[in-house]
């Protein structure tokens, strides 16, 4: 048997794939772990990176900067490895990661450290999409569900142990292996890729949409920092935010009306005719906008509320990340056996209303055994959401713009994800600074002047009174917040019923007349 593994690979011994194959599969998964850990880990550490470097007043910017690279890198990763080659563009994000992992431990000041973030994001933006993209050049649309699984694991795996990760590295070893650890494990992914995967060589002559680069550059950048700093560093209704706003929306009209004049636009317009391809998009965007609010608020209820340690606050997600990975192992296989979808995003839409709407209804005397059922609905749902939108994505376009399909897909979920802690944090605050002020009077207004989320530290020097209306502002805050990610999952249900079911193409050599091979009209 061959050491190498070419795109397109037929599974062996009755289904399973070559060996080769499976090396480069784990070499992805390495590739897409380094990808969805590195937040997780680095948020533990930031208390005591801040305690050494100081300058707590950037402290959000060690985020952000990672997040705009990542977000605004993302399309143009897509279209480089369209034009010039899959291979060569993901091993060149893995090193640009794997650059600003480095320097990011070796930073001195907090300056620097915001630097090399956005270095790190930069590599990051490529990871991802290099990820699915290569996933797609390799195996069938057909047998690529089964893979579901191995990504839903992944990323349970990065979001339960992230938190206990960062906290041990970071007691045991110092914060800046928070940062190294990426190393080895990269170094390992670049071996298998370099040695194992032979896809195709590539050479466009066309050059790359520099001036679509910088507006969608401009207009993603402008979004993520609406949503960032909305409600926090300024007010929503600030002059700061308005010109941020009219500043996004310009440069992405300029960008859509550019790339319909480009010789080679980063994001061709062509592939939004494809009604599958459009409405996946749109669920991608709500299943981030739903997922990361998740994330973020339910931690955050069952320690303020239910008393929760905040040192395991992984563990907290484990109902809806063990739900989300079954629901997904499952969906692929039944996709792989049958070559059926739709009724995944149909059926995980509506779980994912009623999870949310039961997320909704958690008051102070809500069980953990209650919020743990209900967090397992709301991860059945993502379970069933969140592999198929790029699997139907990328059956809906051309094998040629793979790339900018699996890039795009994630750039509307990344901006979901921003739209969701944005928005639903605003909800949450709002509504907590109110019943604060309501049940607490000057005292409540006070505690929560800085921030409405209080840490165990915090809440724990409360005075009785305060810290019982402290609980109720929480479950008021979630309750408003849940509600609100339901009723945006009602969109998911409404794009999910008009897609249309397009076969997926089988294992063994593509066909020119394969149906998929041309996206369907919207």
């Amino acid at each position: 048997m061959s050491d190498t593994v070419a795109a397109g690979a037929a599974p062996t011994d009755g289904g399973k794939q070559p060996r080769s194959v499976r090396v480069v599969l784990l070499a992805l998964m390495i590739a897409m772990m380094l990808a969805m850990l590195d937040n997780m880990i680095i948020g533990t550490a930031m208390p005591t990176i801040v305690g050494e470097l100081g300058g707590l007043e950037h402290l959000s910017w060690v985020v952000t900067a990672y997040t705009l690279a990542t977000a605004a890198s993302t399309p143009v990763w897509g279209k480089i490895g369209d034009m010039y080659g899959r291979k060569g563009s993901f091993i060149t994000s893995i090193v640009i990661f794997l650059i600003g992992s480095a320097l990011s431990g070796m930073a001195q000041d907090m300056g620097q450290l915001i630097a090399f973030r956005a270095v790190q994001g930069l590599g990051a933006g490529g990871l991802m999409v290099g990820v699915m993209a290569i996933i797609g050049d390799l195996i069938p649309p057909r047998e690529r569900g089964k893979y579901q699984g191995m990504m839903a694991a992944v990323m349970a795996l990065a979001m339960i142990g992230g938190p206990l990760v960062g906290g041990t590295i970071t007691d045991n070893w110092g914060w800046r292996w928070a940062f190294y650890i990426n190393l080895p494990l990269g170094v390992i992914a670049l071996a298998a890729i370099g040695v194992v995967l032979h896809l195709p060589r590539k050479r466009s002559q066309a050059g790359i949409d520099y001036l679509g680069v910088a507006l969608l550059t401009v207009g993603i950048t402008a979004i993520v920092l609406v949503t960032t700093w909305g409600g926090t560093e300024y007010a929503w209704t600030s002059t700061r935010i308005m010109e941020l706003i009219a500043l996004g929306v310009a440069s992405l009209v300029g960008f859509v009306f550019w790339q319909t004049r480009a010789a080679e636009p980063v994001v061709p317009l062509h592939i939004f005719r494809s009604r599958n391809f459009t409405l996946m998009s749109l669920i991608g965007f709500i299943v981030g906008f739903v997922m990361f609010g998740a994330t973020l608020f339910l931690p955050l209820y069952q320690q303020s509320v239910q008393g929760a340690s905040a040192t395991n606050s992984g563990l907290l997600l484990l109902p809806m990340l063990g739900a989300m990975l079954v629901t997904s192992m499952v969906a692929g296989r039944v996709t792989t056996s049958t070559g059926r979808y739709k009724v995944f995003p149909v059926v995980g839409s509506a779980l994912l209303i009623v999870g949310l709407y039961l997320l909704s209804t958690m008051d102070t005397g809500t069980s953990r055994l209650t919020s743990g059922v209900f967090m397992a609905v709301v991860g059945l749902g993502m379970g069933c959401l969140m592999q198929i939108t790029m699997l139907v994505a990328q059956n809906s376009v051309e094998l040629k713009d793979m790339g900018v399909a699996s890039s795009t897909t994630t750039l509307f979920r990344t901006l979901g994800s921003s739209f969701g802690v944005a928005v639903m944090g605003a909800l949450f605050n709002h509504r907590v600074q109110d019943v604060m002020a309501e049940r607490a009077g000057a005292l409540g207004s006070k505690v929560t002047e800085q921030s409405a989320q209080l840490d165990a530290a915090s809440l724990a020097k409360l005075p009785e009174a305060a810290r019982e209306a402290y609980q109720q502002a929480v479950s008021s805050g979630t309750h408003g917040a849940f509600l609100l990610g339901a009723a945006v999952a009602v969109l998911s249900l409404a794009a999910a019923v008009f897609v249309r079911e397009v076969p997926l193409k089988g294992a063994g050599p593509q066909r020119e007349d394969t149906p998929v091979a041309t996206p369907e009209p919207v």
